[in-house]
């Protein structure tokens, strides 16, 4: 470990300690590579827990809105597939109403589309047919565009949005069968495997789950989750959705960082570099800090205090998170399990902010 991380260090060292979380990994880097690669703690708490590695394999939970779907989203709208001002009523025939006529798909990602945030529909609902009716259907909570909050259930839409975008001819407004080459899952491990041969996906298979870190034990399925989505609204949708489902490790995450961070340089790597810098742009919608996908930078933000106003990042219920400060050419990844034991277990809220301040604060110290 480089000398002048030693403080972040021992910060998330703490954090094992005051059982925040029993796993984690960071990465810090630049376009050029990763500066800074370590883990901390063990897969469990108990004592013959493996130890996390660099290796170890985590439950992604909500970066799956910016890796996956965000960045399927840029690059449908780059092939001529998708508008983000397209209605959602002109790709999911169920999106009726004159409360919701004039949603689009740039309210979806805004997360100012009107919908709740968050529904249980897994207790009564199971796959795609029955998820679309039901968020379809279901009285809005608010206005939209009058406030933005926060939304699973509009990055579910996205992902069937962008299962239909990938089935059909660019020109056409009516999908054809969806066939297996168009589901999400499908059309982000094309581009995963773009990016790195590092682990990240939706539905990894068995033989990863001696290095995955648990979440926790689920009282509606009555097992303890490894390798099997957190979220149970995306295992409803069999793993894989367009809010949750993907697992990769810390230099997976880091590989697409710097994806992110090249792409904004001006390369087209995961989208055209002016179609990113246009999901960069935070909403105009009154009190939100969303872009497109993306959360920016606040001072009350996980990312801390010290990132520049353009940064942007996303964090994971699980307790995972990416910021990237592509101003100073900079990202973070921290990636952890903090929901073992207890999905109420809040004390990563505290450290993590600490733990990019201190990261922050090193690599000013090494610039100055």
């Amino acid at each position: 470990m480089p000398d002048q991380f030693s403080a972040a260090a021992q910060l998330l060292r703490d954090g094992v300690a005051q059982r925040a979380y029993p796993a984690a990994c960071v990465e810090v880097g630049r376009h050029s590579g990763p500066l800074w690669q370590q883990a901390f703690g063990t897969l469990t708490y108990e004592n013959e827990a493996a130890p996390a590695t660099l290796d170890t394999v985590f439950d992604l939970a909500s970066l799956t809105k910016v890796i996956a779907t965000t960045s399927l989203a840029m690059r449908a709208v780059d092939d001529g597939r998708l508008r983000v001002d397209d209605p959602v009523g002109r790709w999911l025939q169920r999106w009726r109403g004159k409360d919701r006529d004039h949603v689009t798909v740039r309210d979806l990602l805004a997360h100012c589309s009107g919908l709740s945030g968050y529904l249980p529909f897994f207790r009564d609902h199971a796959g795609r047919p029955e998820f679309e009716h039901a968020i379809c259907t279901v009285p809005l909570e608010y206005a939209p565009r009058t406030q933005a909050i926060y939304s699973d259930l509009g990055f579910i839409l996205l992902g069937f949005i962008l299962e239909d975008a990938r089935a059909q001819a660019p020109e056409s407004a009516v999908a054809t069968s969806l066939n297996p080459d168009a589901t999400l899952a499908a059309q982000f491990q094309r581009l995963a495997s773009y990016l790195s041969a590092e682990p990240l996906t939706f539905h990894p298979p068995r033989l990863w789950r001696p290095r995955i870190a648990p979440t926790e034990v689920d009282e509606w399925r009555g097992r303890l989750l490894v390798g099997e989505v957190h979220d149970e609204n995306a295992w409803a949708l069999h793993g894989a959705a367009g809010h949750a489902g993907l697992f990769g490790t810390a230099p997976a995450v880091g590989a697409f960082a710097r994806a992110a961070l090249a792409t904004l340089a001006g390369e087209r790597v995961l989208a055209e570099s002016s179609t990113f810098r246009a999901f960069t742009q935070r909403s105009v919608v009154p009190g939100s800090s969303r872009a497109l996908g993306w959360d920016t930078m606040l001072t009350t933000s996980s990312c801390g205090t010290r990132m520049s106003p353009s940064a942007i990042g996303h964090t994971g219920f699980t307790g995972t998170s990416l910021w990237i400060d592509w101003e100073r050419d900079l990202y973070i990844v921290l990636l952890t399990n903090r929901v073992y034991g207890g999905r109420d277990n809040q004390r990563l809220t505290v450290i993590r902010p600490a733990i990019h301040d201190a990261i922050m604060e090193a690599l000013a110290q090494e610039s100055g």
